[in-house]
């Protein structure tokens, strides 16, 4: 690797450090190769020499280009930007950018988003896939790819288990009393709705809860909305949304159709990204996005430096956030 700011080489870097070129770089590139304490050193001389490292010069001489594409279907939903912000906070890390893409719930976008991507990068995290099986595996085996929020057997993958906070939700709802609630559901191909319809369901079976589904295929606010006066004529008392956004959209269309939360009915969401800023603030299952993203680009790490594809499944668990907007099933 060679850079140069006013004449400043990555040499005379080395020099005034007292270390190899190799470390110099090393400390840019993989400082968890050297001690903490010769990479504070070394960063300390570069910056007080004005020295910048050359990416490019490095993607030449090595075949490395210093960054991953993370690729998420909504970057405008709640849920994502958290995730953004911690795997791109970790990618400075390593001294790795981040390039983003929005596949805006579309599979055939996806495809095209990571197959412009990868002559461009050196791995991929792809968060809640709208590909199928066979489209993962086919581009992990050119690339370097870590799924979140995505189970495919043979892919590294990190797994939010929204299952277990679901399951906590509908039992707190049965504790109030509920007999029966409606899921709203996300999009058919997502892992994550997979997961919260069957344990909406097995949970609500387990406690004898009548359960119906009502289908949403875009997660959005006007999506939750729209869904309230199917759910008013389902005759439930509580609804478990795919996520908070519907779930703001949801409360919204009750309030303009004069029914009271909690006082008539009780809303749960999940992913509680927007769970303190609603009114009433919103009963959600808990967010573990941030560490999500962070574990992803650390996962994506390894799977480079072990130049193969690793089975590896991380699962983080959540819960249930009560808040406001549960209470007594009305009589």
């Amino acid at each position: 690797m060679t850079g140069r700011r006013d004449g400043v080489t990555i040499s005379q870097v080395a020099k005034a450090a007292g270390v190899a070129r190799s470390s110099v770089s090393r400390a840019f590139t993989r400082p968890d190769m050297l001690s903490q304490q010769t990479v504070e050193r070394i960063l300390a001389v570069a910056e007080e020499l004005g020295y910048v490292p050359n990416h490019t010069a490095r993607a030449l001489s090595t075949g490395r280009h210093g960054n991953v594409a993370l690729i998420v279907p909504d970057v405008a939903n709640p849920f994502f930007p958290p995730l953004i912000r911690s795997a791109q906070m970790e990618a400075d890390r390593f001294d790795f950018c981040v390039f983003l893409g929005n596949s805006d719930e579309k599979a055939k976008q996806e495809d095209k988003l990571v197959g412009r991507f990868s002559g461009q990068v050196e791995g991929l995290i792809l968060a809640s896939s709208r590909l199928s099986d066979e489209r993962i595996h086919a581009h992990a085996a050119l690339r370097p790819l870590v799924l979140i929020n995505r189970d495919v057997a043979g892919i590294s993958r990190i797994l939010i288990d929204s299952g277990s906070g679901v399951s906590e939700a509908v039992a707190h709802l049965a504790e109030l009393g509920h007999r029966s609630l409606v899921y709203v559901a996300g999009p058919s191909s997502s892992w994550s709705n997979a997961q919260r319809r069957m344990a909406v369901r097995k949970s609500a079976t387990a406690l004898g809860l009548e359960v119906q589904t009502i289908a949403a295929a875009v997660p959005s606010f006007q999506a939750g909305r729209n869904a309230v006066p199917a759910i008013r004529a389902s005759g439930v008392t509580a609804v478990v949304a795919f996520d908070d956004l519907m779930a703001q959209g949801i409360l919204a269309g009750m309030s303009e159709a004069g029914v009271r939360v909690p006082e008539e009915f009780s809303v749960v969401g999940c992913d509680d990204v927007l769970g303190a800023a609603t009114y009433p603030p919103l009963t959600t299952v808990s967010n573990r996005s941030v560490e999500a993203g962070k574990a992803a680009f650390s996962l994506l790490m390894d799977v480079l430096d072990s130049s193969a594809i690793r089975d590896v499944r991380y699962v983080l668990e959540t819960h249930v956030v009560v808040r406001g907007t549960t209470g007594p099933a009305p009589r």
